[in-house]
């Protein structure tokens, strides 16, 4: 072992790090405690104790295990086996003994795969959240804005990225239901008046679905309060402000084309019922109504059809 290290805590869990079922956890735990031992006979190591890193989790450092003789030494570097191990003799599992020559042997590192490298960062629960929310993001002002293209494409990627992370990673769908909340909440504060508590509802709802994301075992597979906190707070403002934004477009009269004339008020140029003029905006429209309206008569505009439009007398 290298120093500042330790081993064991090896209770079986399923490979998203969940606990197994009361009767097959039995099984499995029996099945691994006695391939432990007659691993540990084998090799002349102390079977109780390595027996106690799979039923009672227990681990050890590199001090407690060369103490209590579960490995051979403690180590710093590639160098340090070297030495240590160079002339000495093991013997294999088949029972032959064997001679180690390894001064002058040659050490090849093997480093992963680009592939490799990119799977890894993808599976950290941290940025698959990132990519969560901002796949959800993109896409969201590619609906609202389209023919942009590129926050849709780049929304896109980001959430099949983090759909398969979350598909490897013990996720709590507790977590992810907050989270939707929070997205909700945030939206609906830019719509009504709230006068802030919606906002603040969304950002607590985001932190708590973020630290609830993901539940694993060890610290690397779960999300940092420090990750949570800078998503939450920006994306946040920026859904507001987003969904804001959309909603007063929405809300804002048009002040063109035939949408812009509707309730506009203008003068009778002549007499109007199937057909006639009037004068809007300083144009002139062809314009008829349900009823009779005579010269000189105000009048409004209730809808536009085609290049002529219904008025009615005021």
């Amino acid at each position: 072992m290298a120093p500042g290290t330790n081993s064991g805590a090896a209770h079986p869990v399923t490979a998203t790090g969940q606990k197994i079922e009361d009767v097959m956890e039995k099984k499995v735990v029996s099945d691994a405690s006695a391939y432990i031992r007659s691993y540990t006979a084998k090799r002349g190591r102390n079977a109780q104790l390595a027996e106690l890193g799979i039923t009672e989790s227990r681990s050890y450092t590199g001090e407690e295990a060369l103490k209590n003789n579960l490995i051979d030494a403690v180590i710093s570097d590639v160098a340090g086996i070297v030495e240590q191990y160079d002339g000495k003799q093991i013997r294999r599992f088949d029972d032959r003994p064997e001679m180690l020559h390894l001064l002058g042997a040659t050490i090849e590192t093997f480093e992963m795969t680009p592939r490799q490298r990119i799977l890894s960062r993808v599976l950290d629960p941290n940025l698959a959240l990132i990519l969560a929310l901002a796949g959800l993001l993109g896409l969201y002002v590619e609906i609202t804005h389209p023919g942009l293209i590129l926050p849709g494409v780049i929304g896109g990627i980001s959430l099949i990225l983090a759909l398969f992370a979350f598909n490897m990673l013990p996720v709590n769908w507790a977590g992810a239901a907050l989270i939707l909340l929070a997205i909700v909440l945030f939206v609906l504060e830019a719509t009504v008046t709230s006068h802030g508590i919606l906002a603040i509802g969304g950002i607590v709802a985001m932190i708590a679905g973020g630290l609830m994301l993901v539940q694993g075992p060890i610290p690397q597979l779960r999300i940092r309060l420090s990750t949570t906190l800078a998503v939450a707070l920006p994306l946040s403002i920026i859904t507001v402000l987003l969904v804001r934004l959309v909603y007063l477009s929405h809300q804002t009269k048009s002040t063109t084309g035939g949408e812009g004339m509707i309730g506009e008020e203008g003068v009778a140029k002549t007499d109007i019922h199937t057909g006639g003029k009037v004068l809007v905006h300083g144009e002139y429209w062809n314009a008829f109504s349900q009823t009779h309206i005579p010269t000189g008569s105000r009048v409004r505009v209730k809808r536009v059809e085609g290049l002529r439009i219904e008025v009615e007398q005021l």
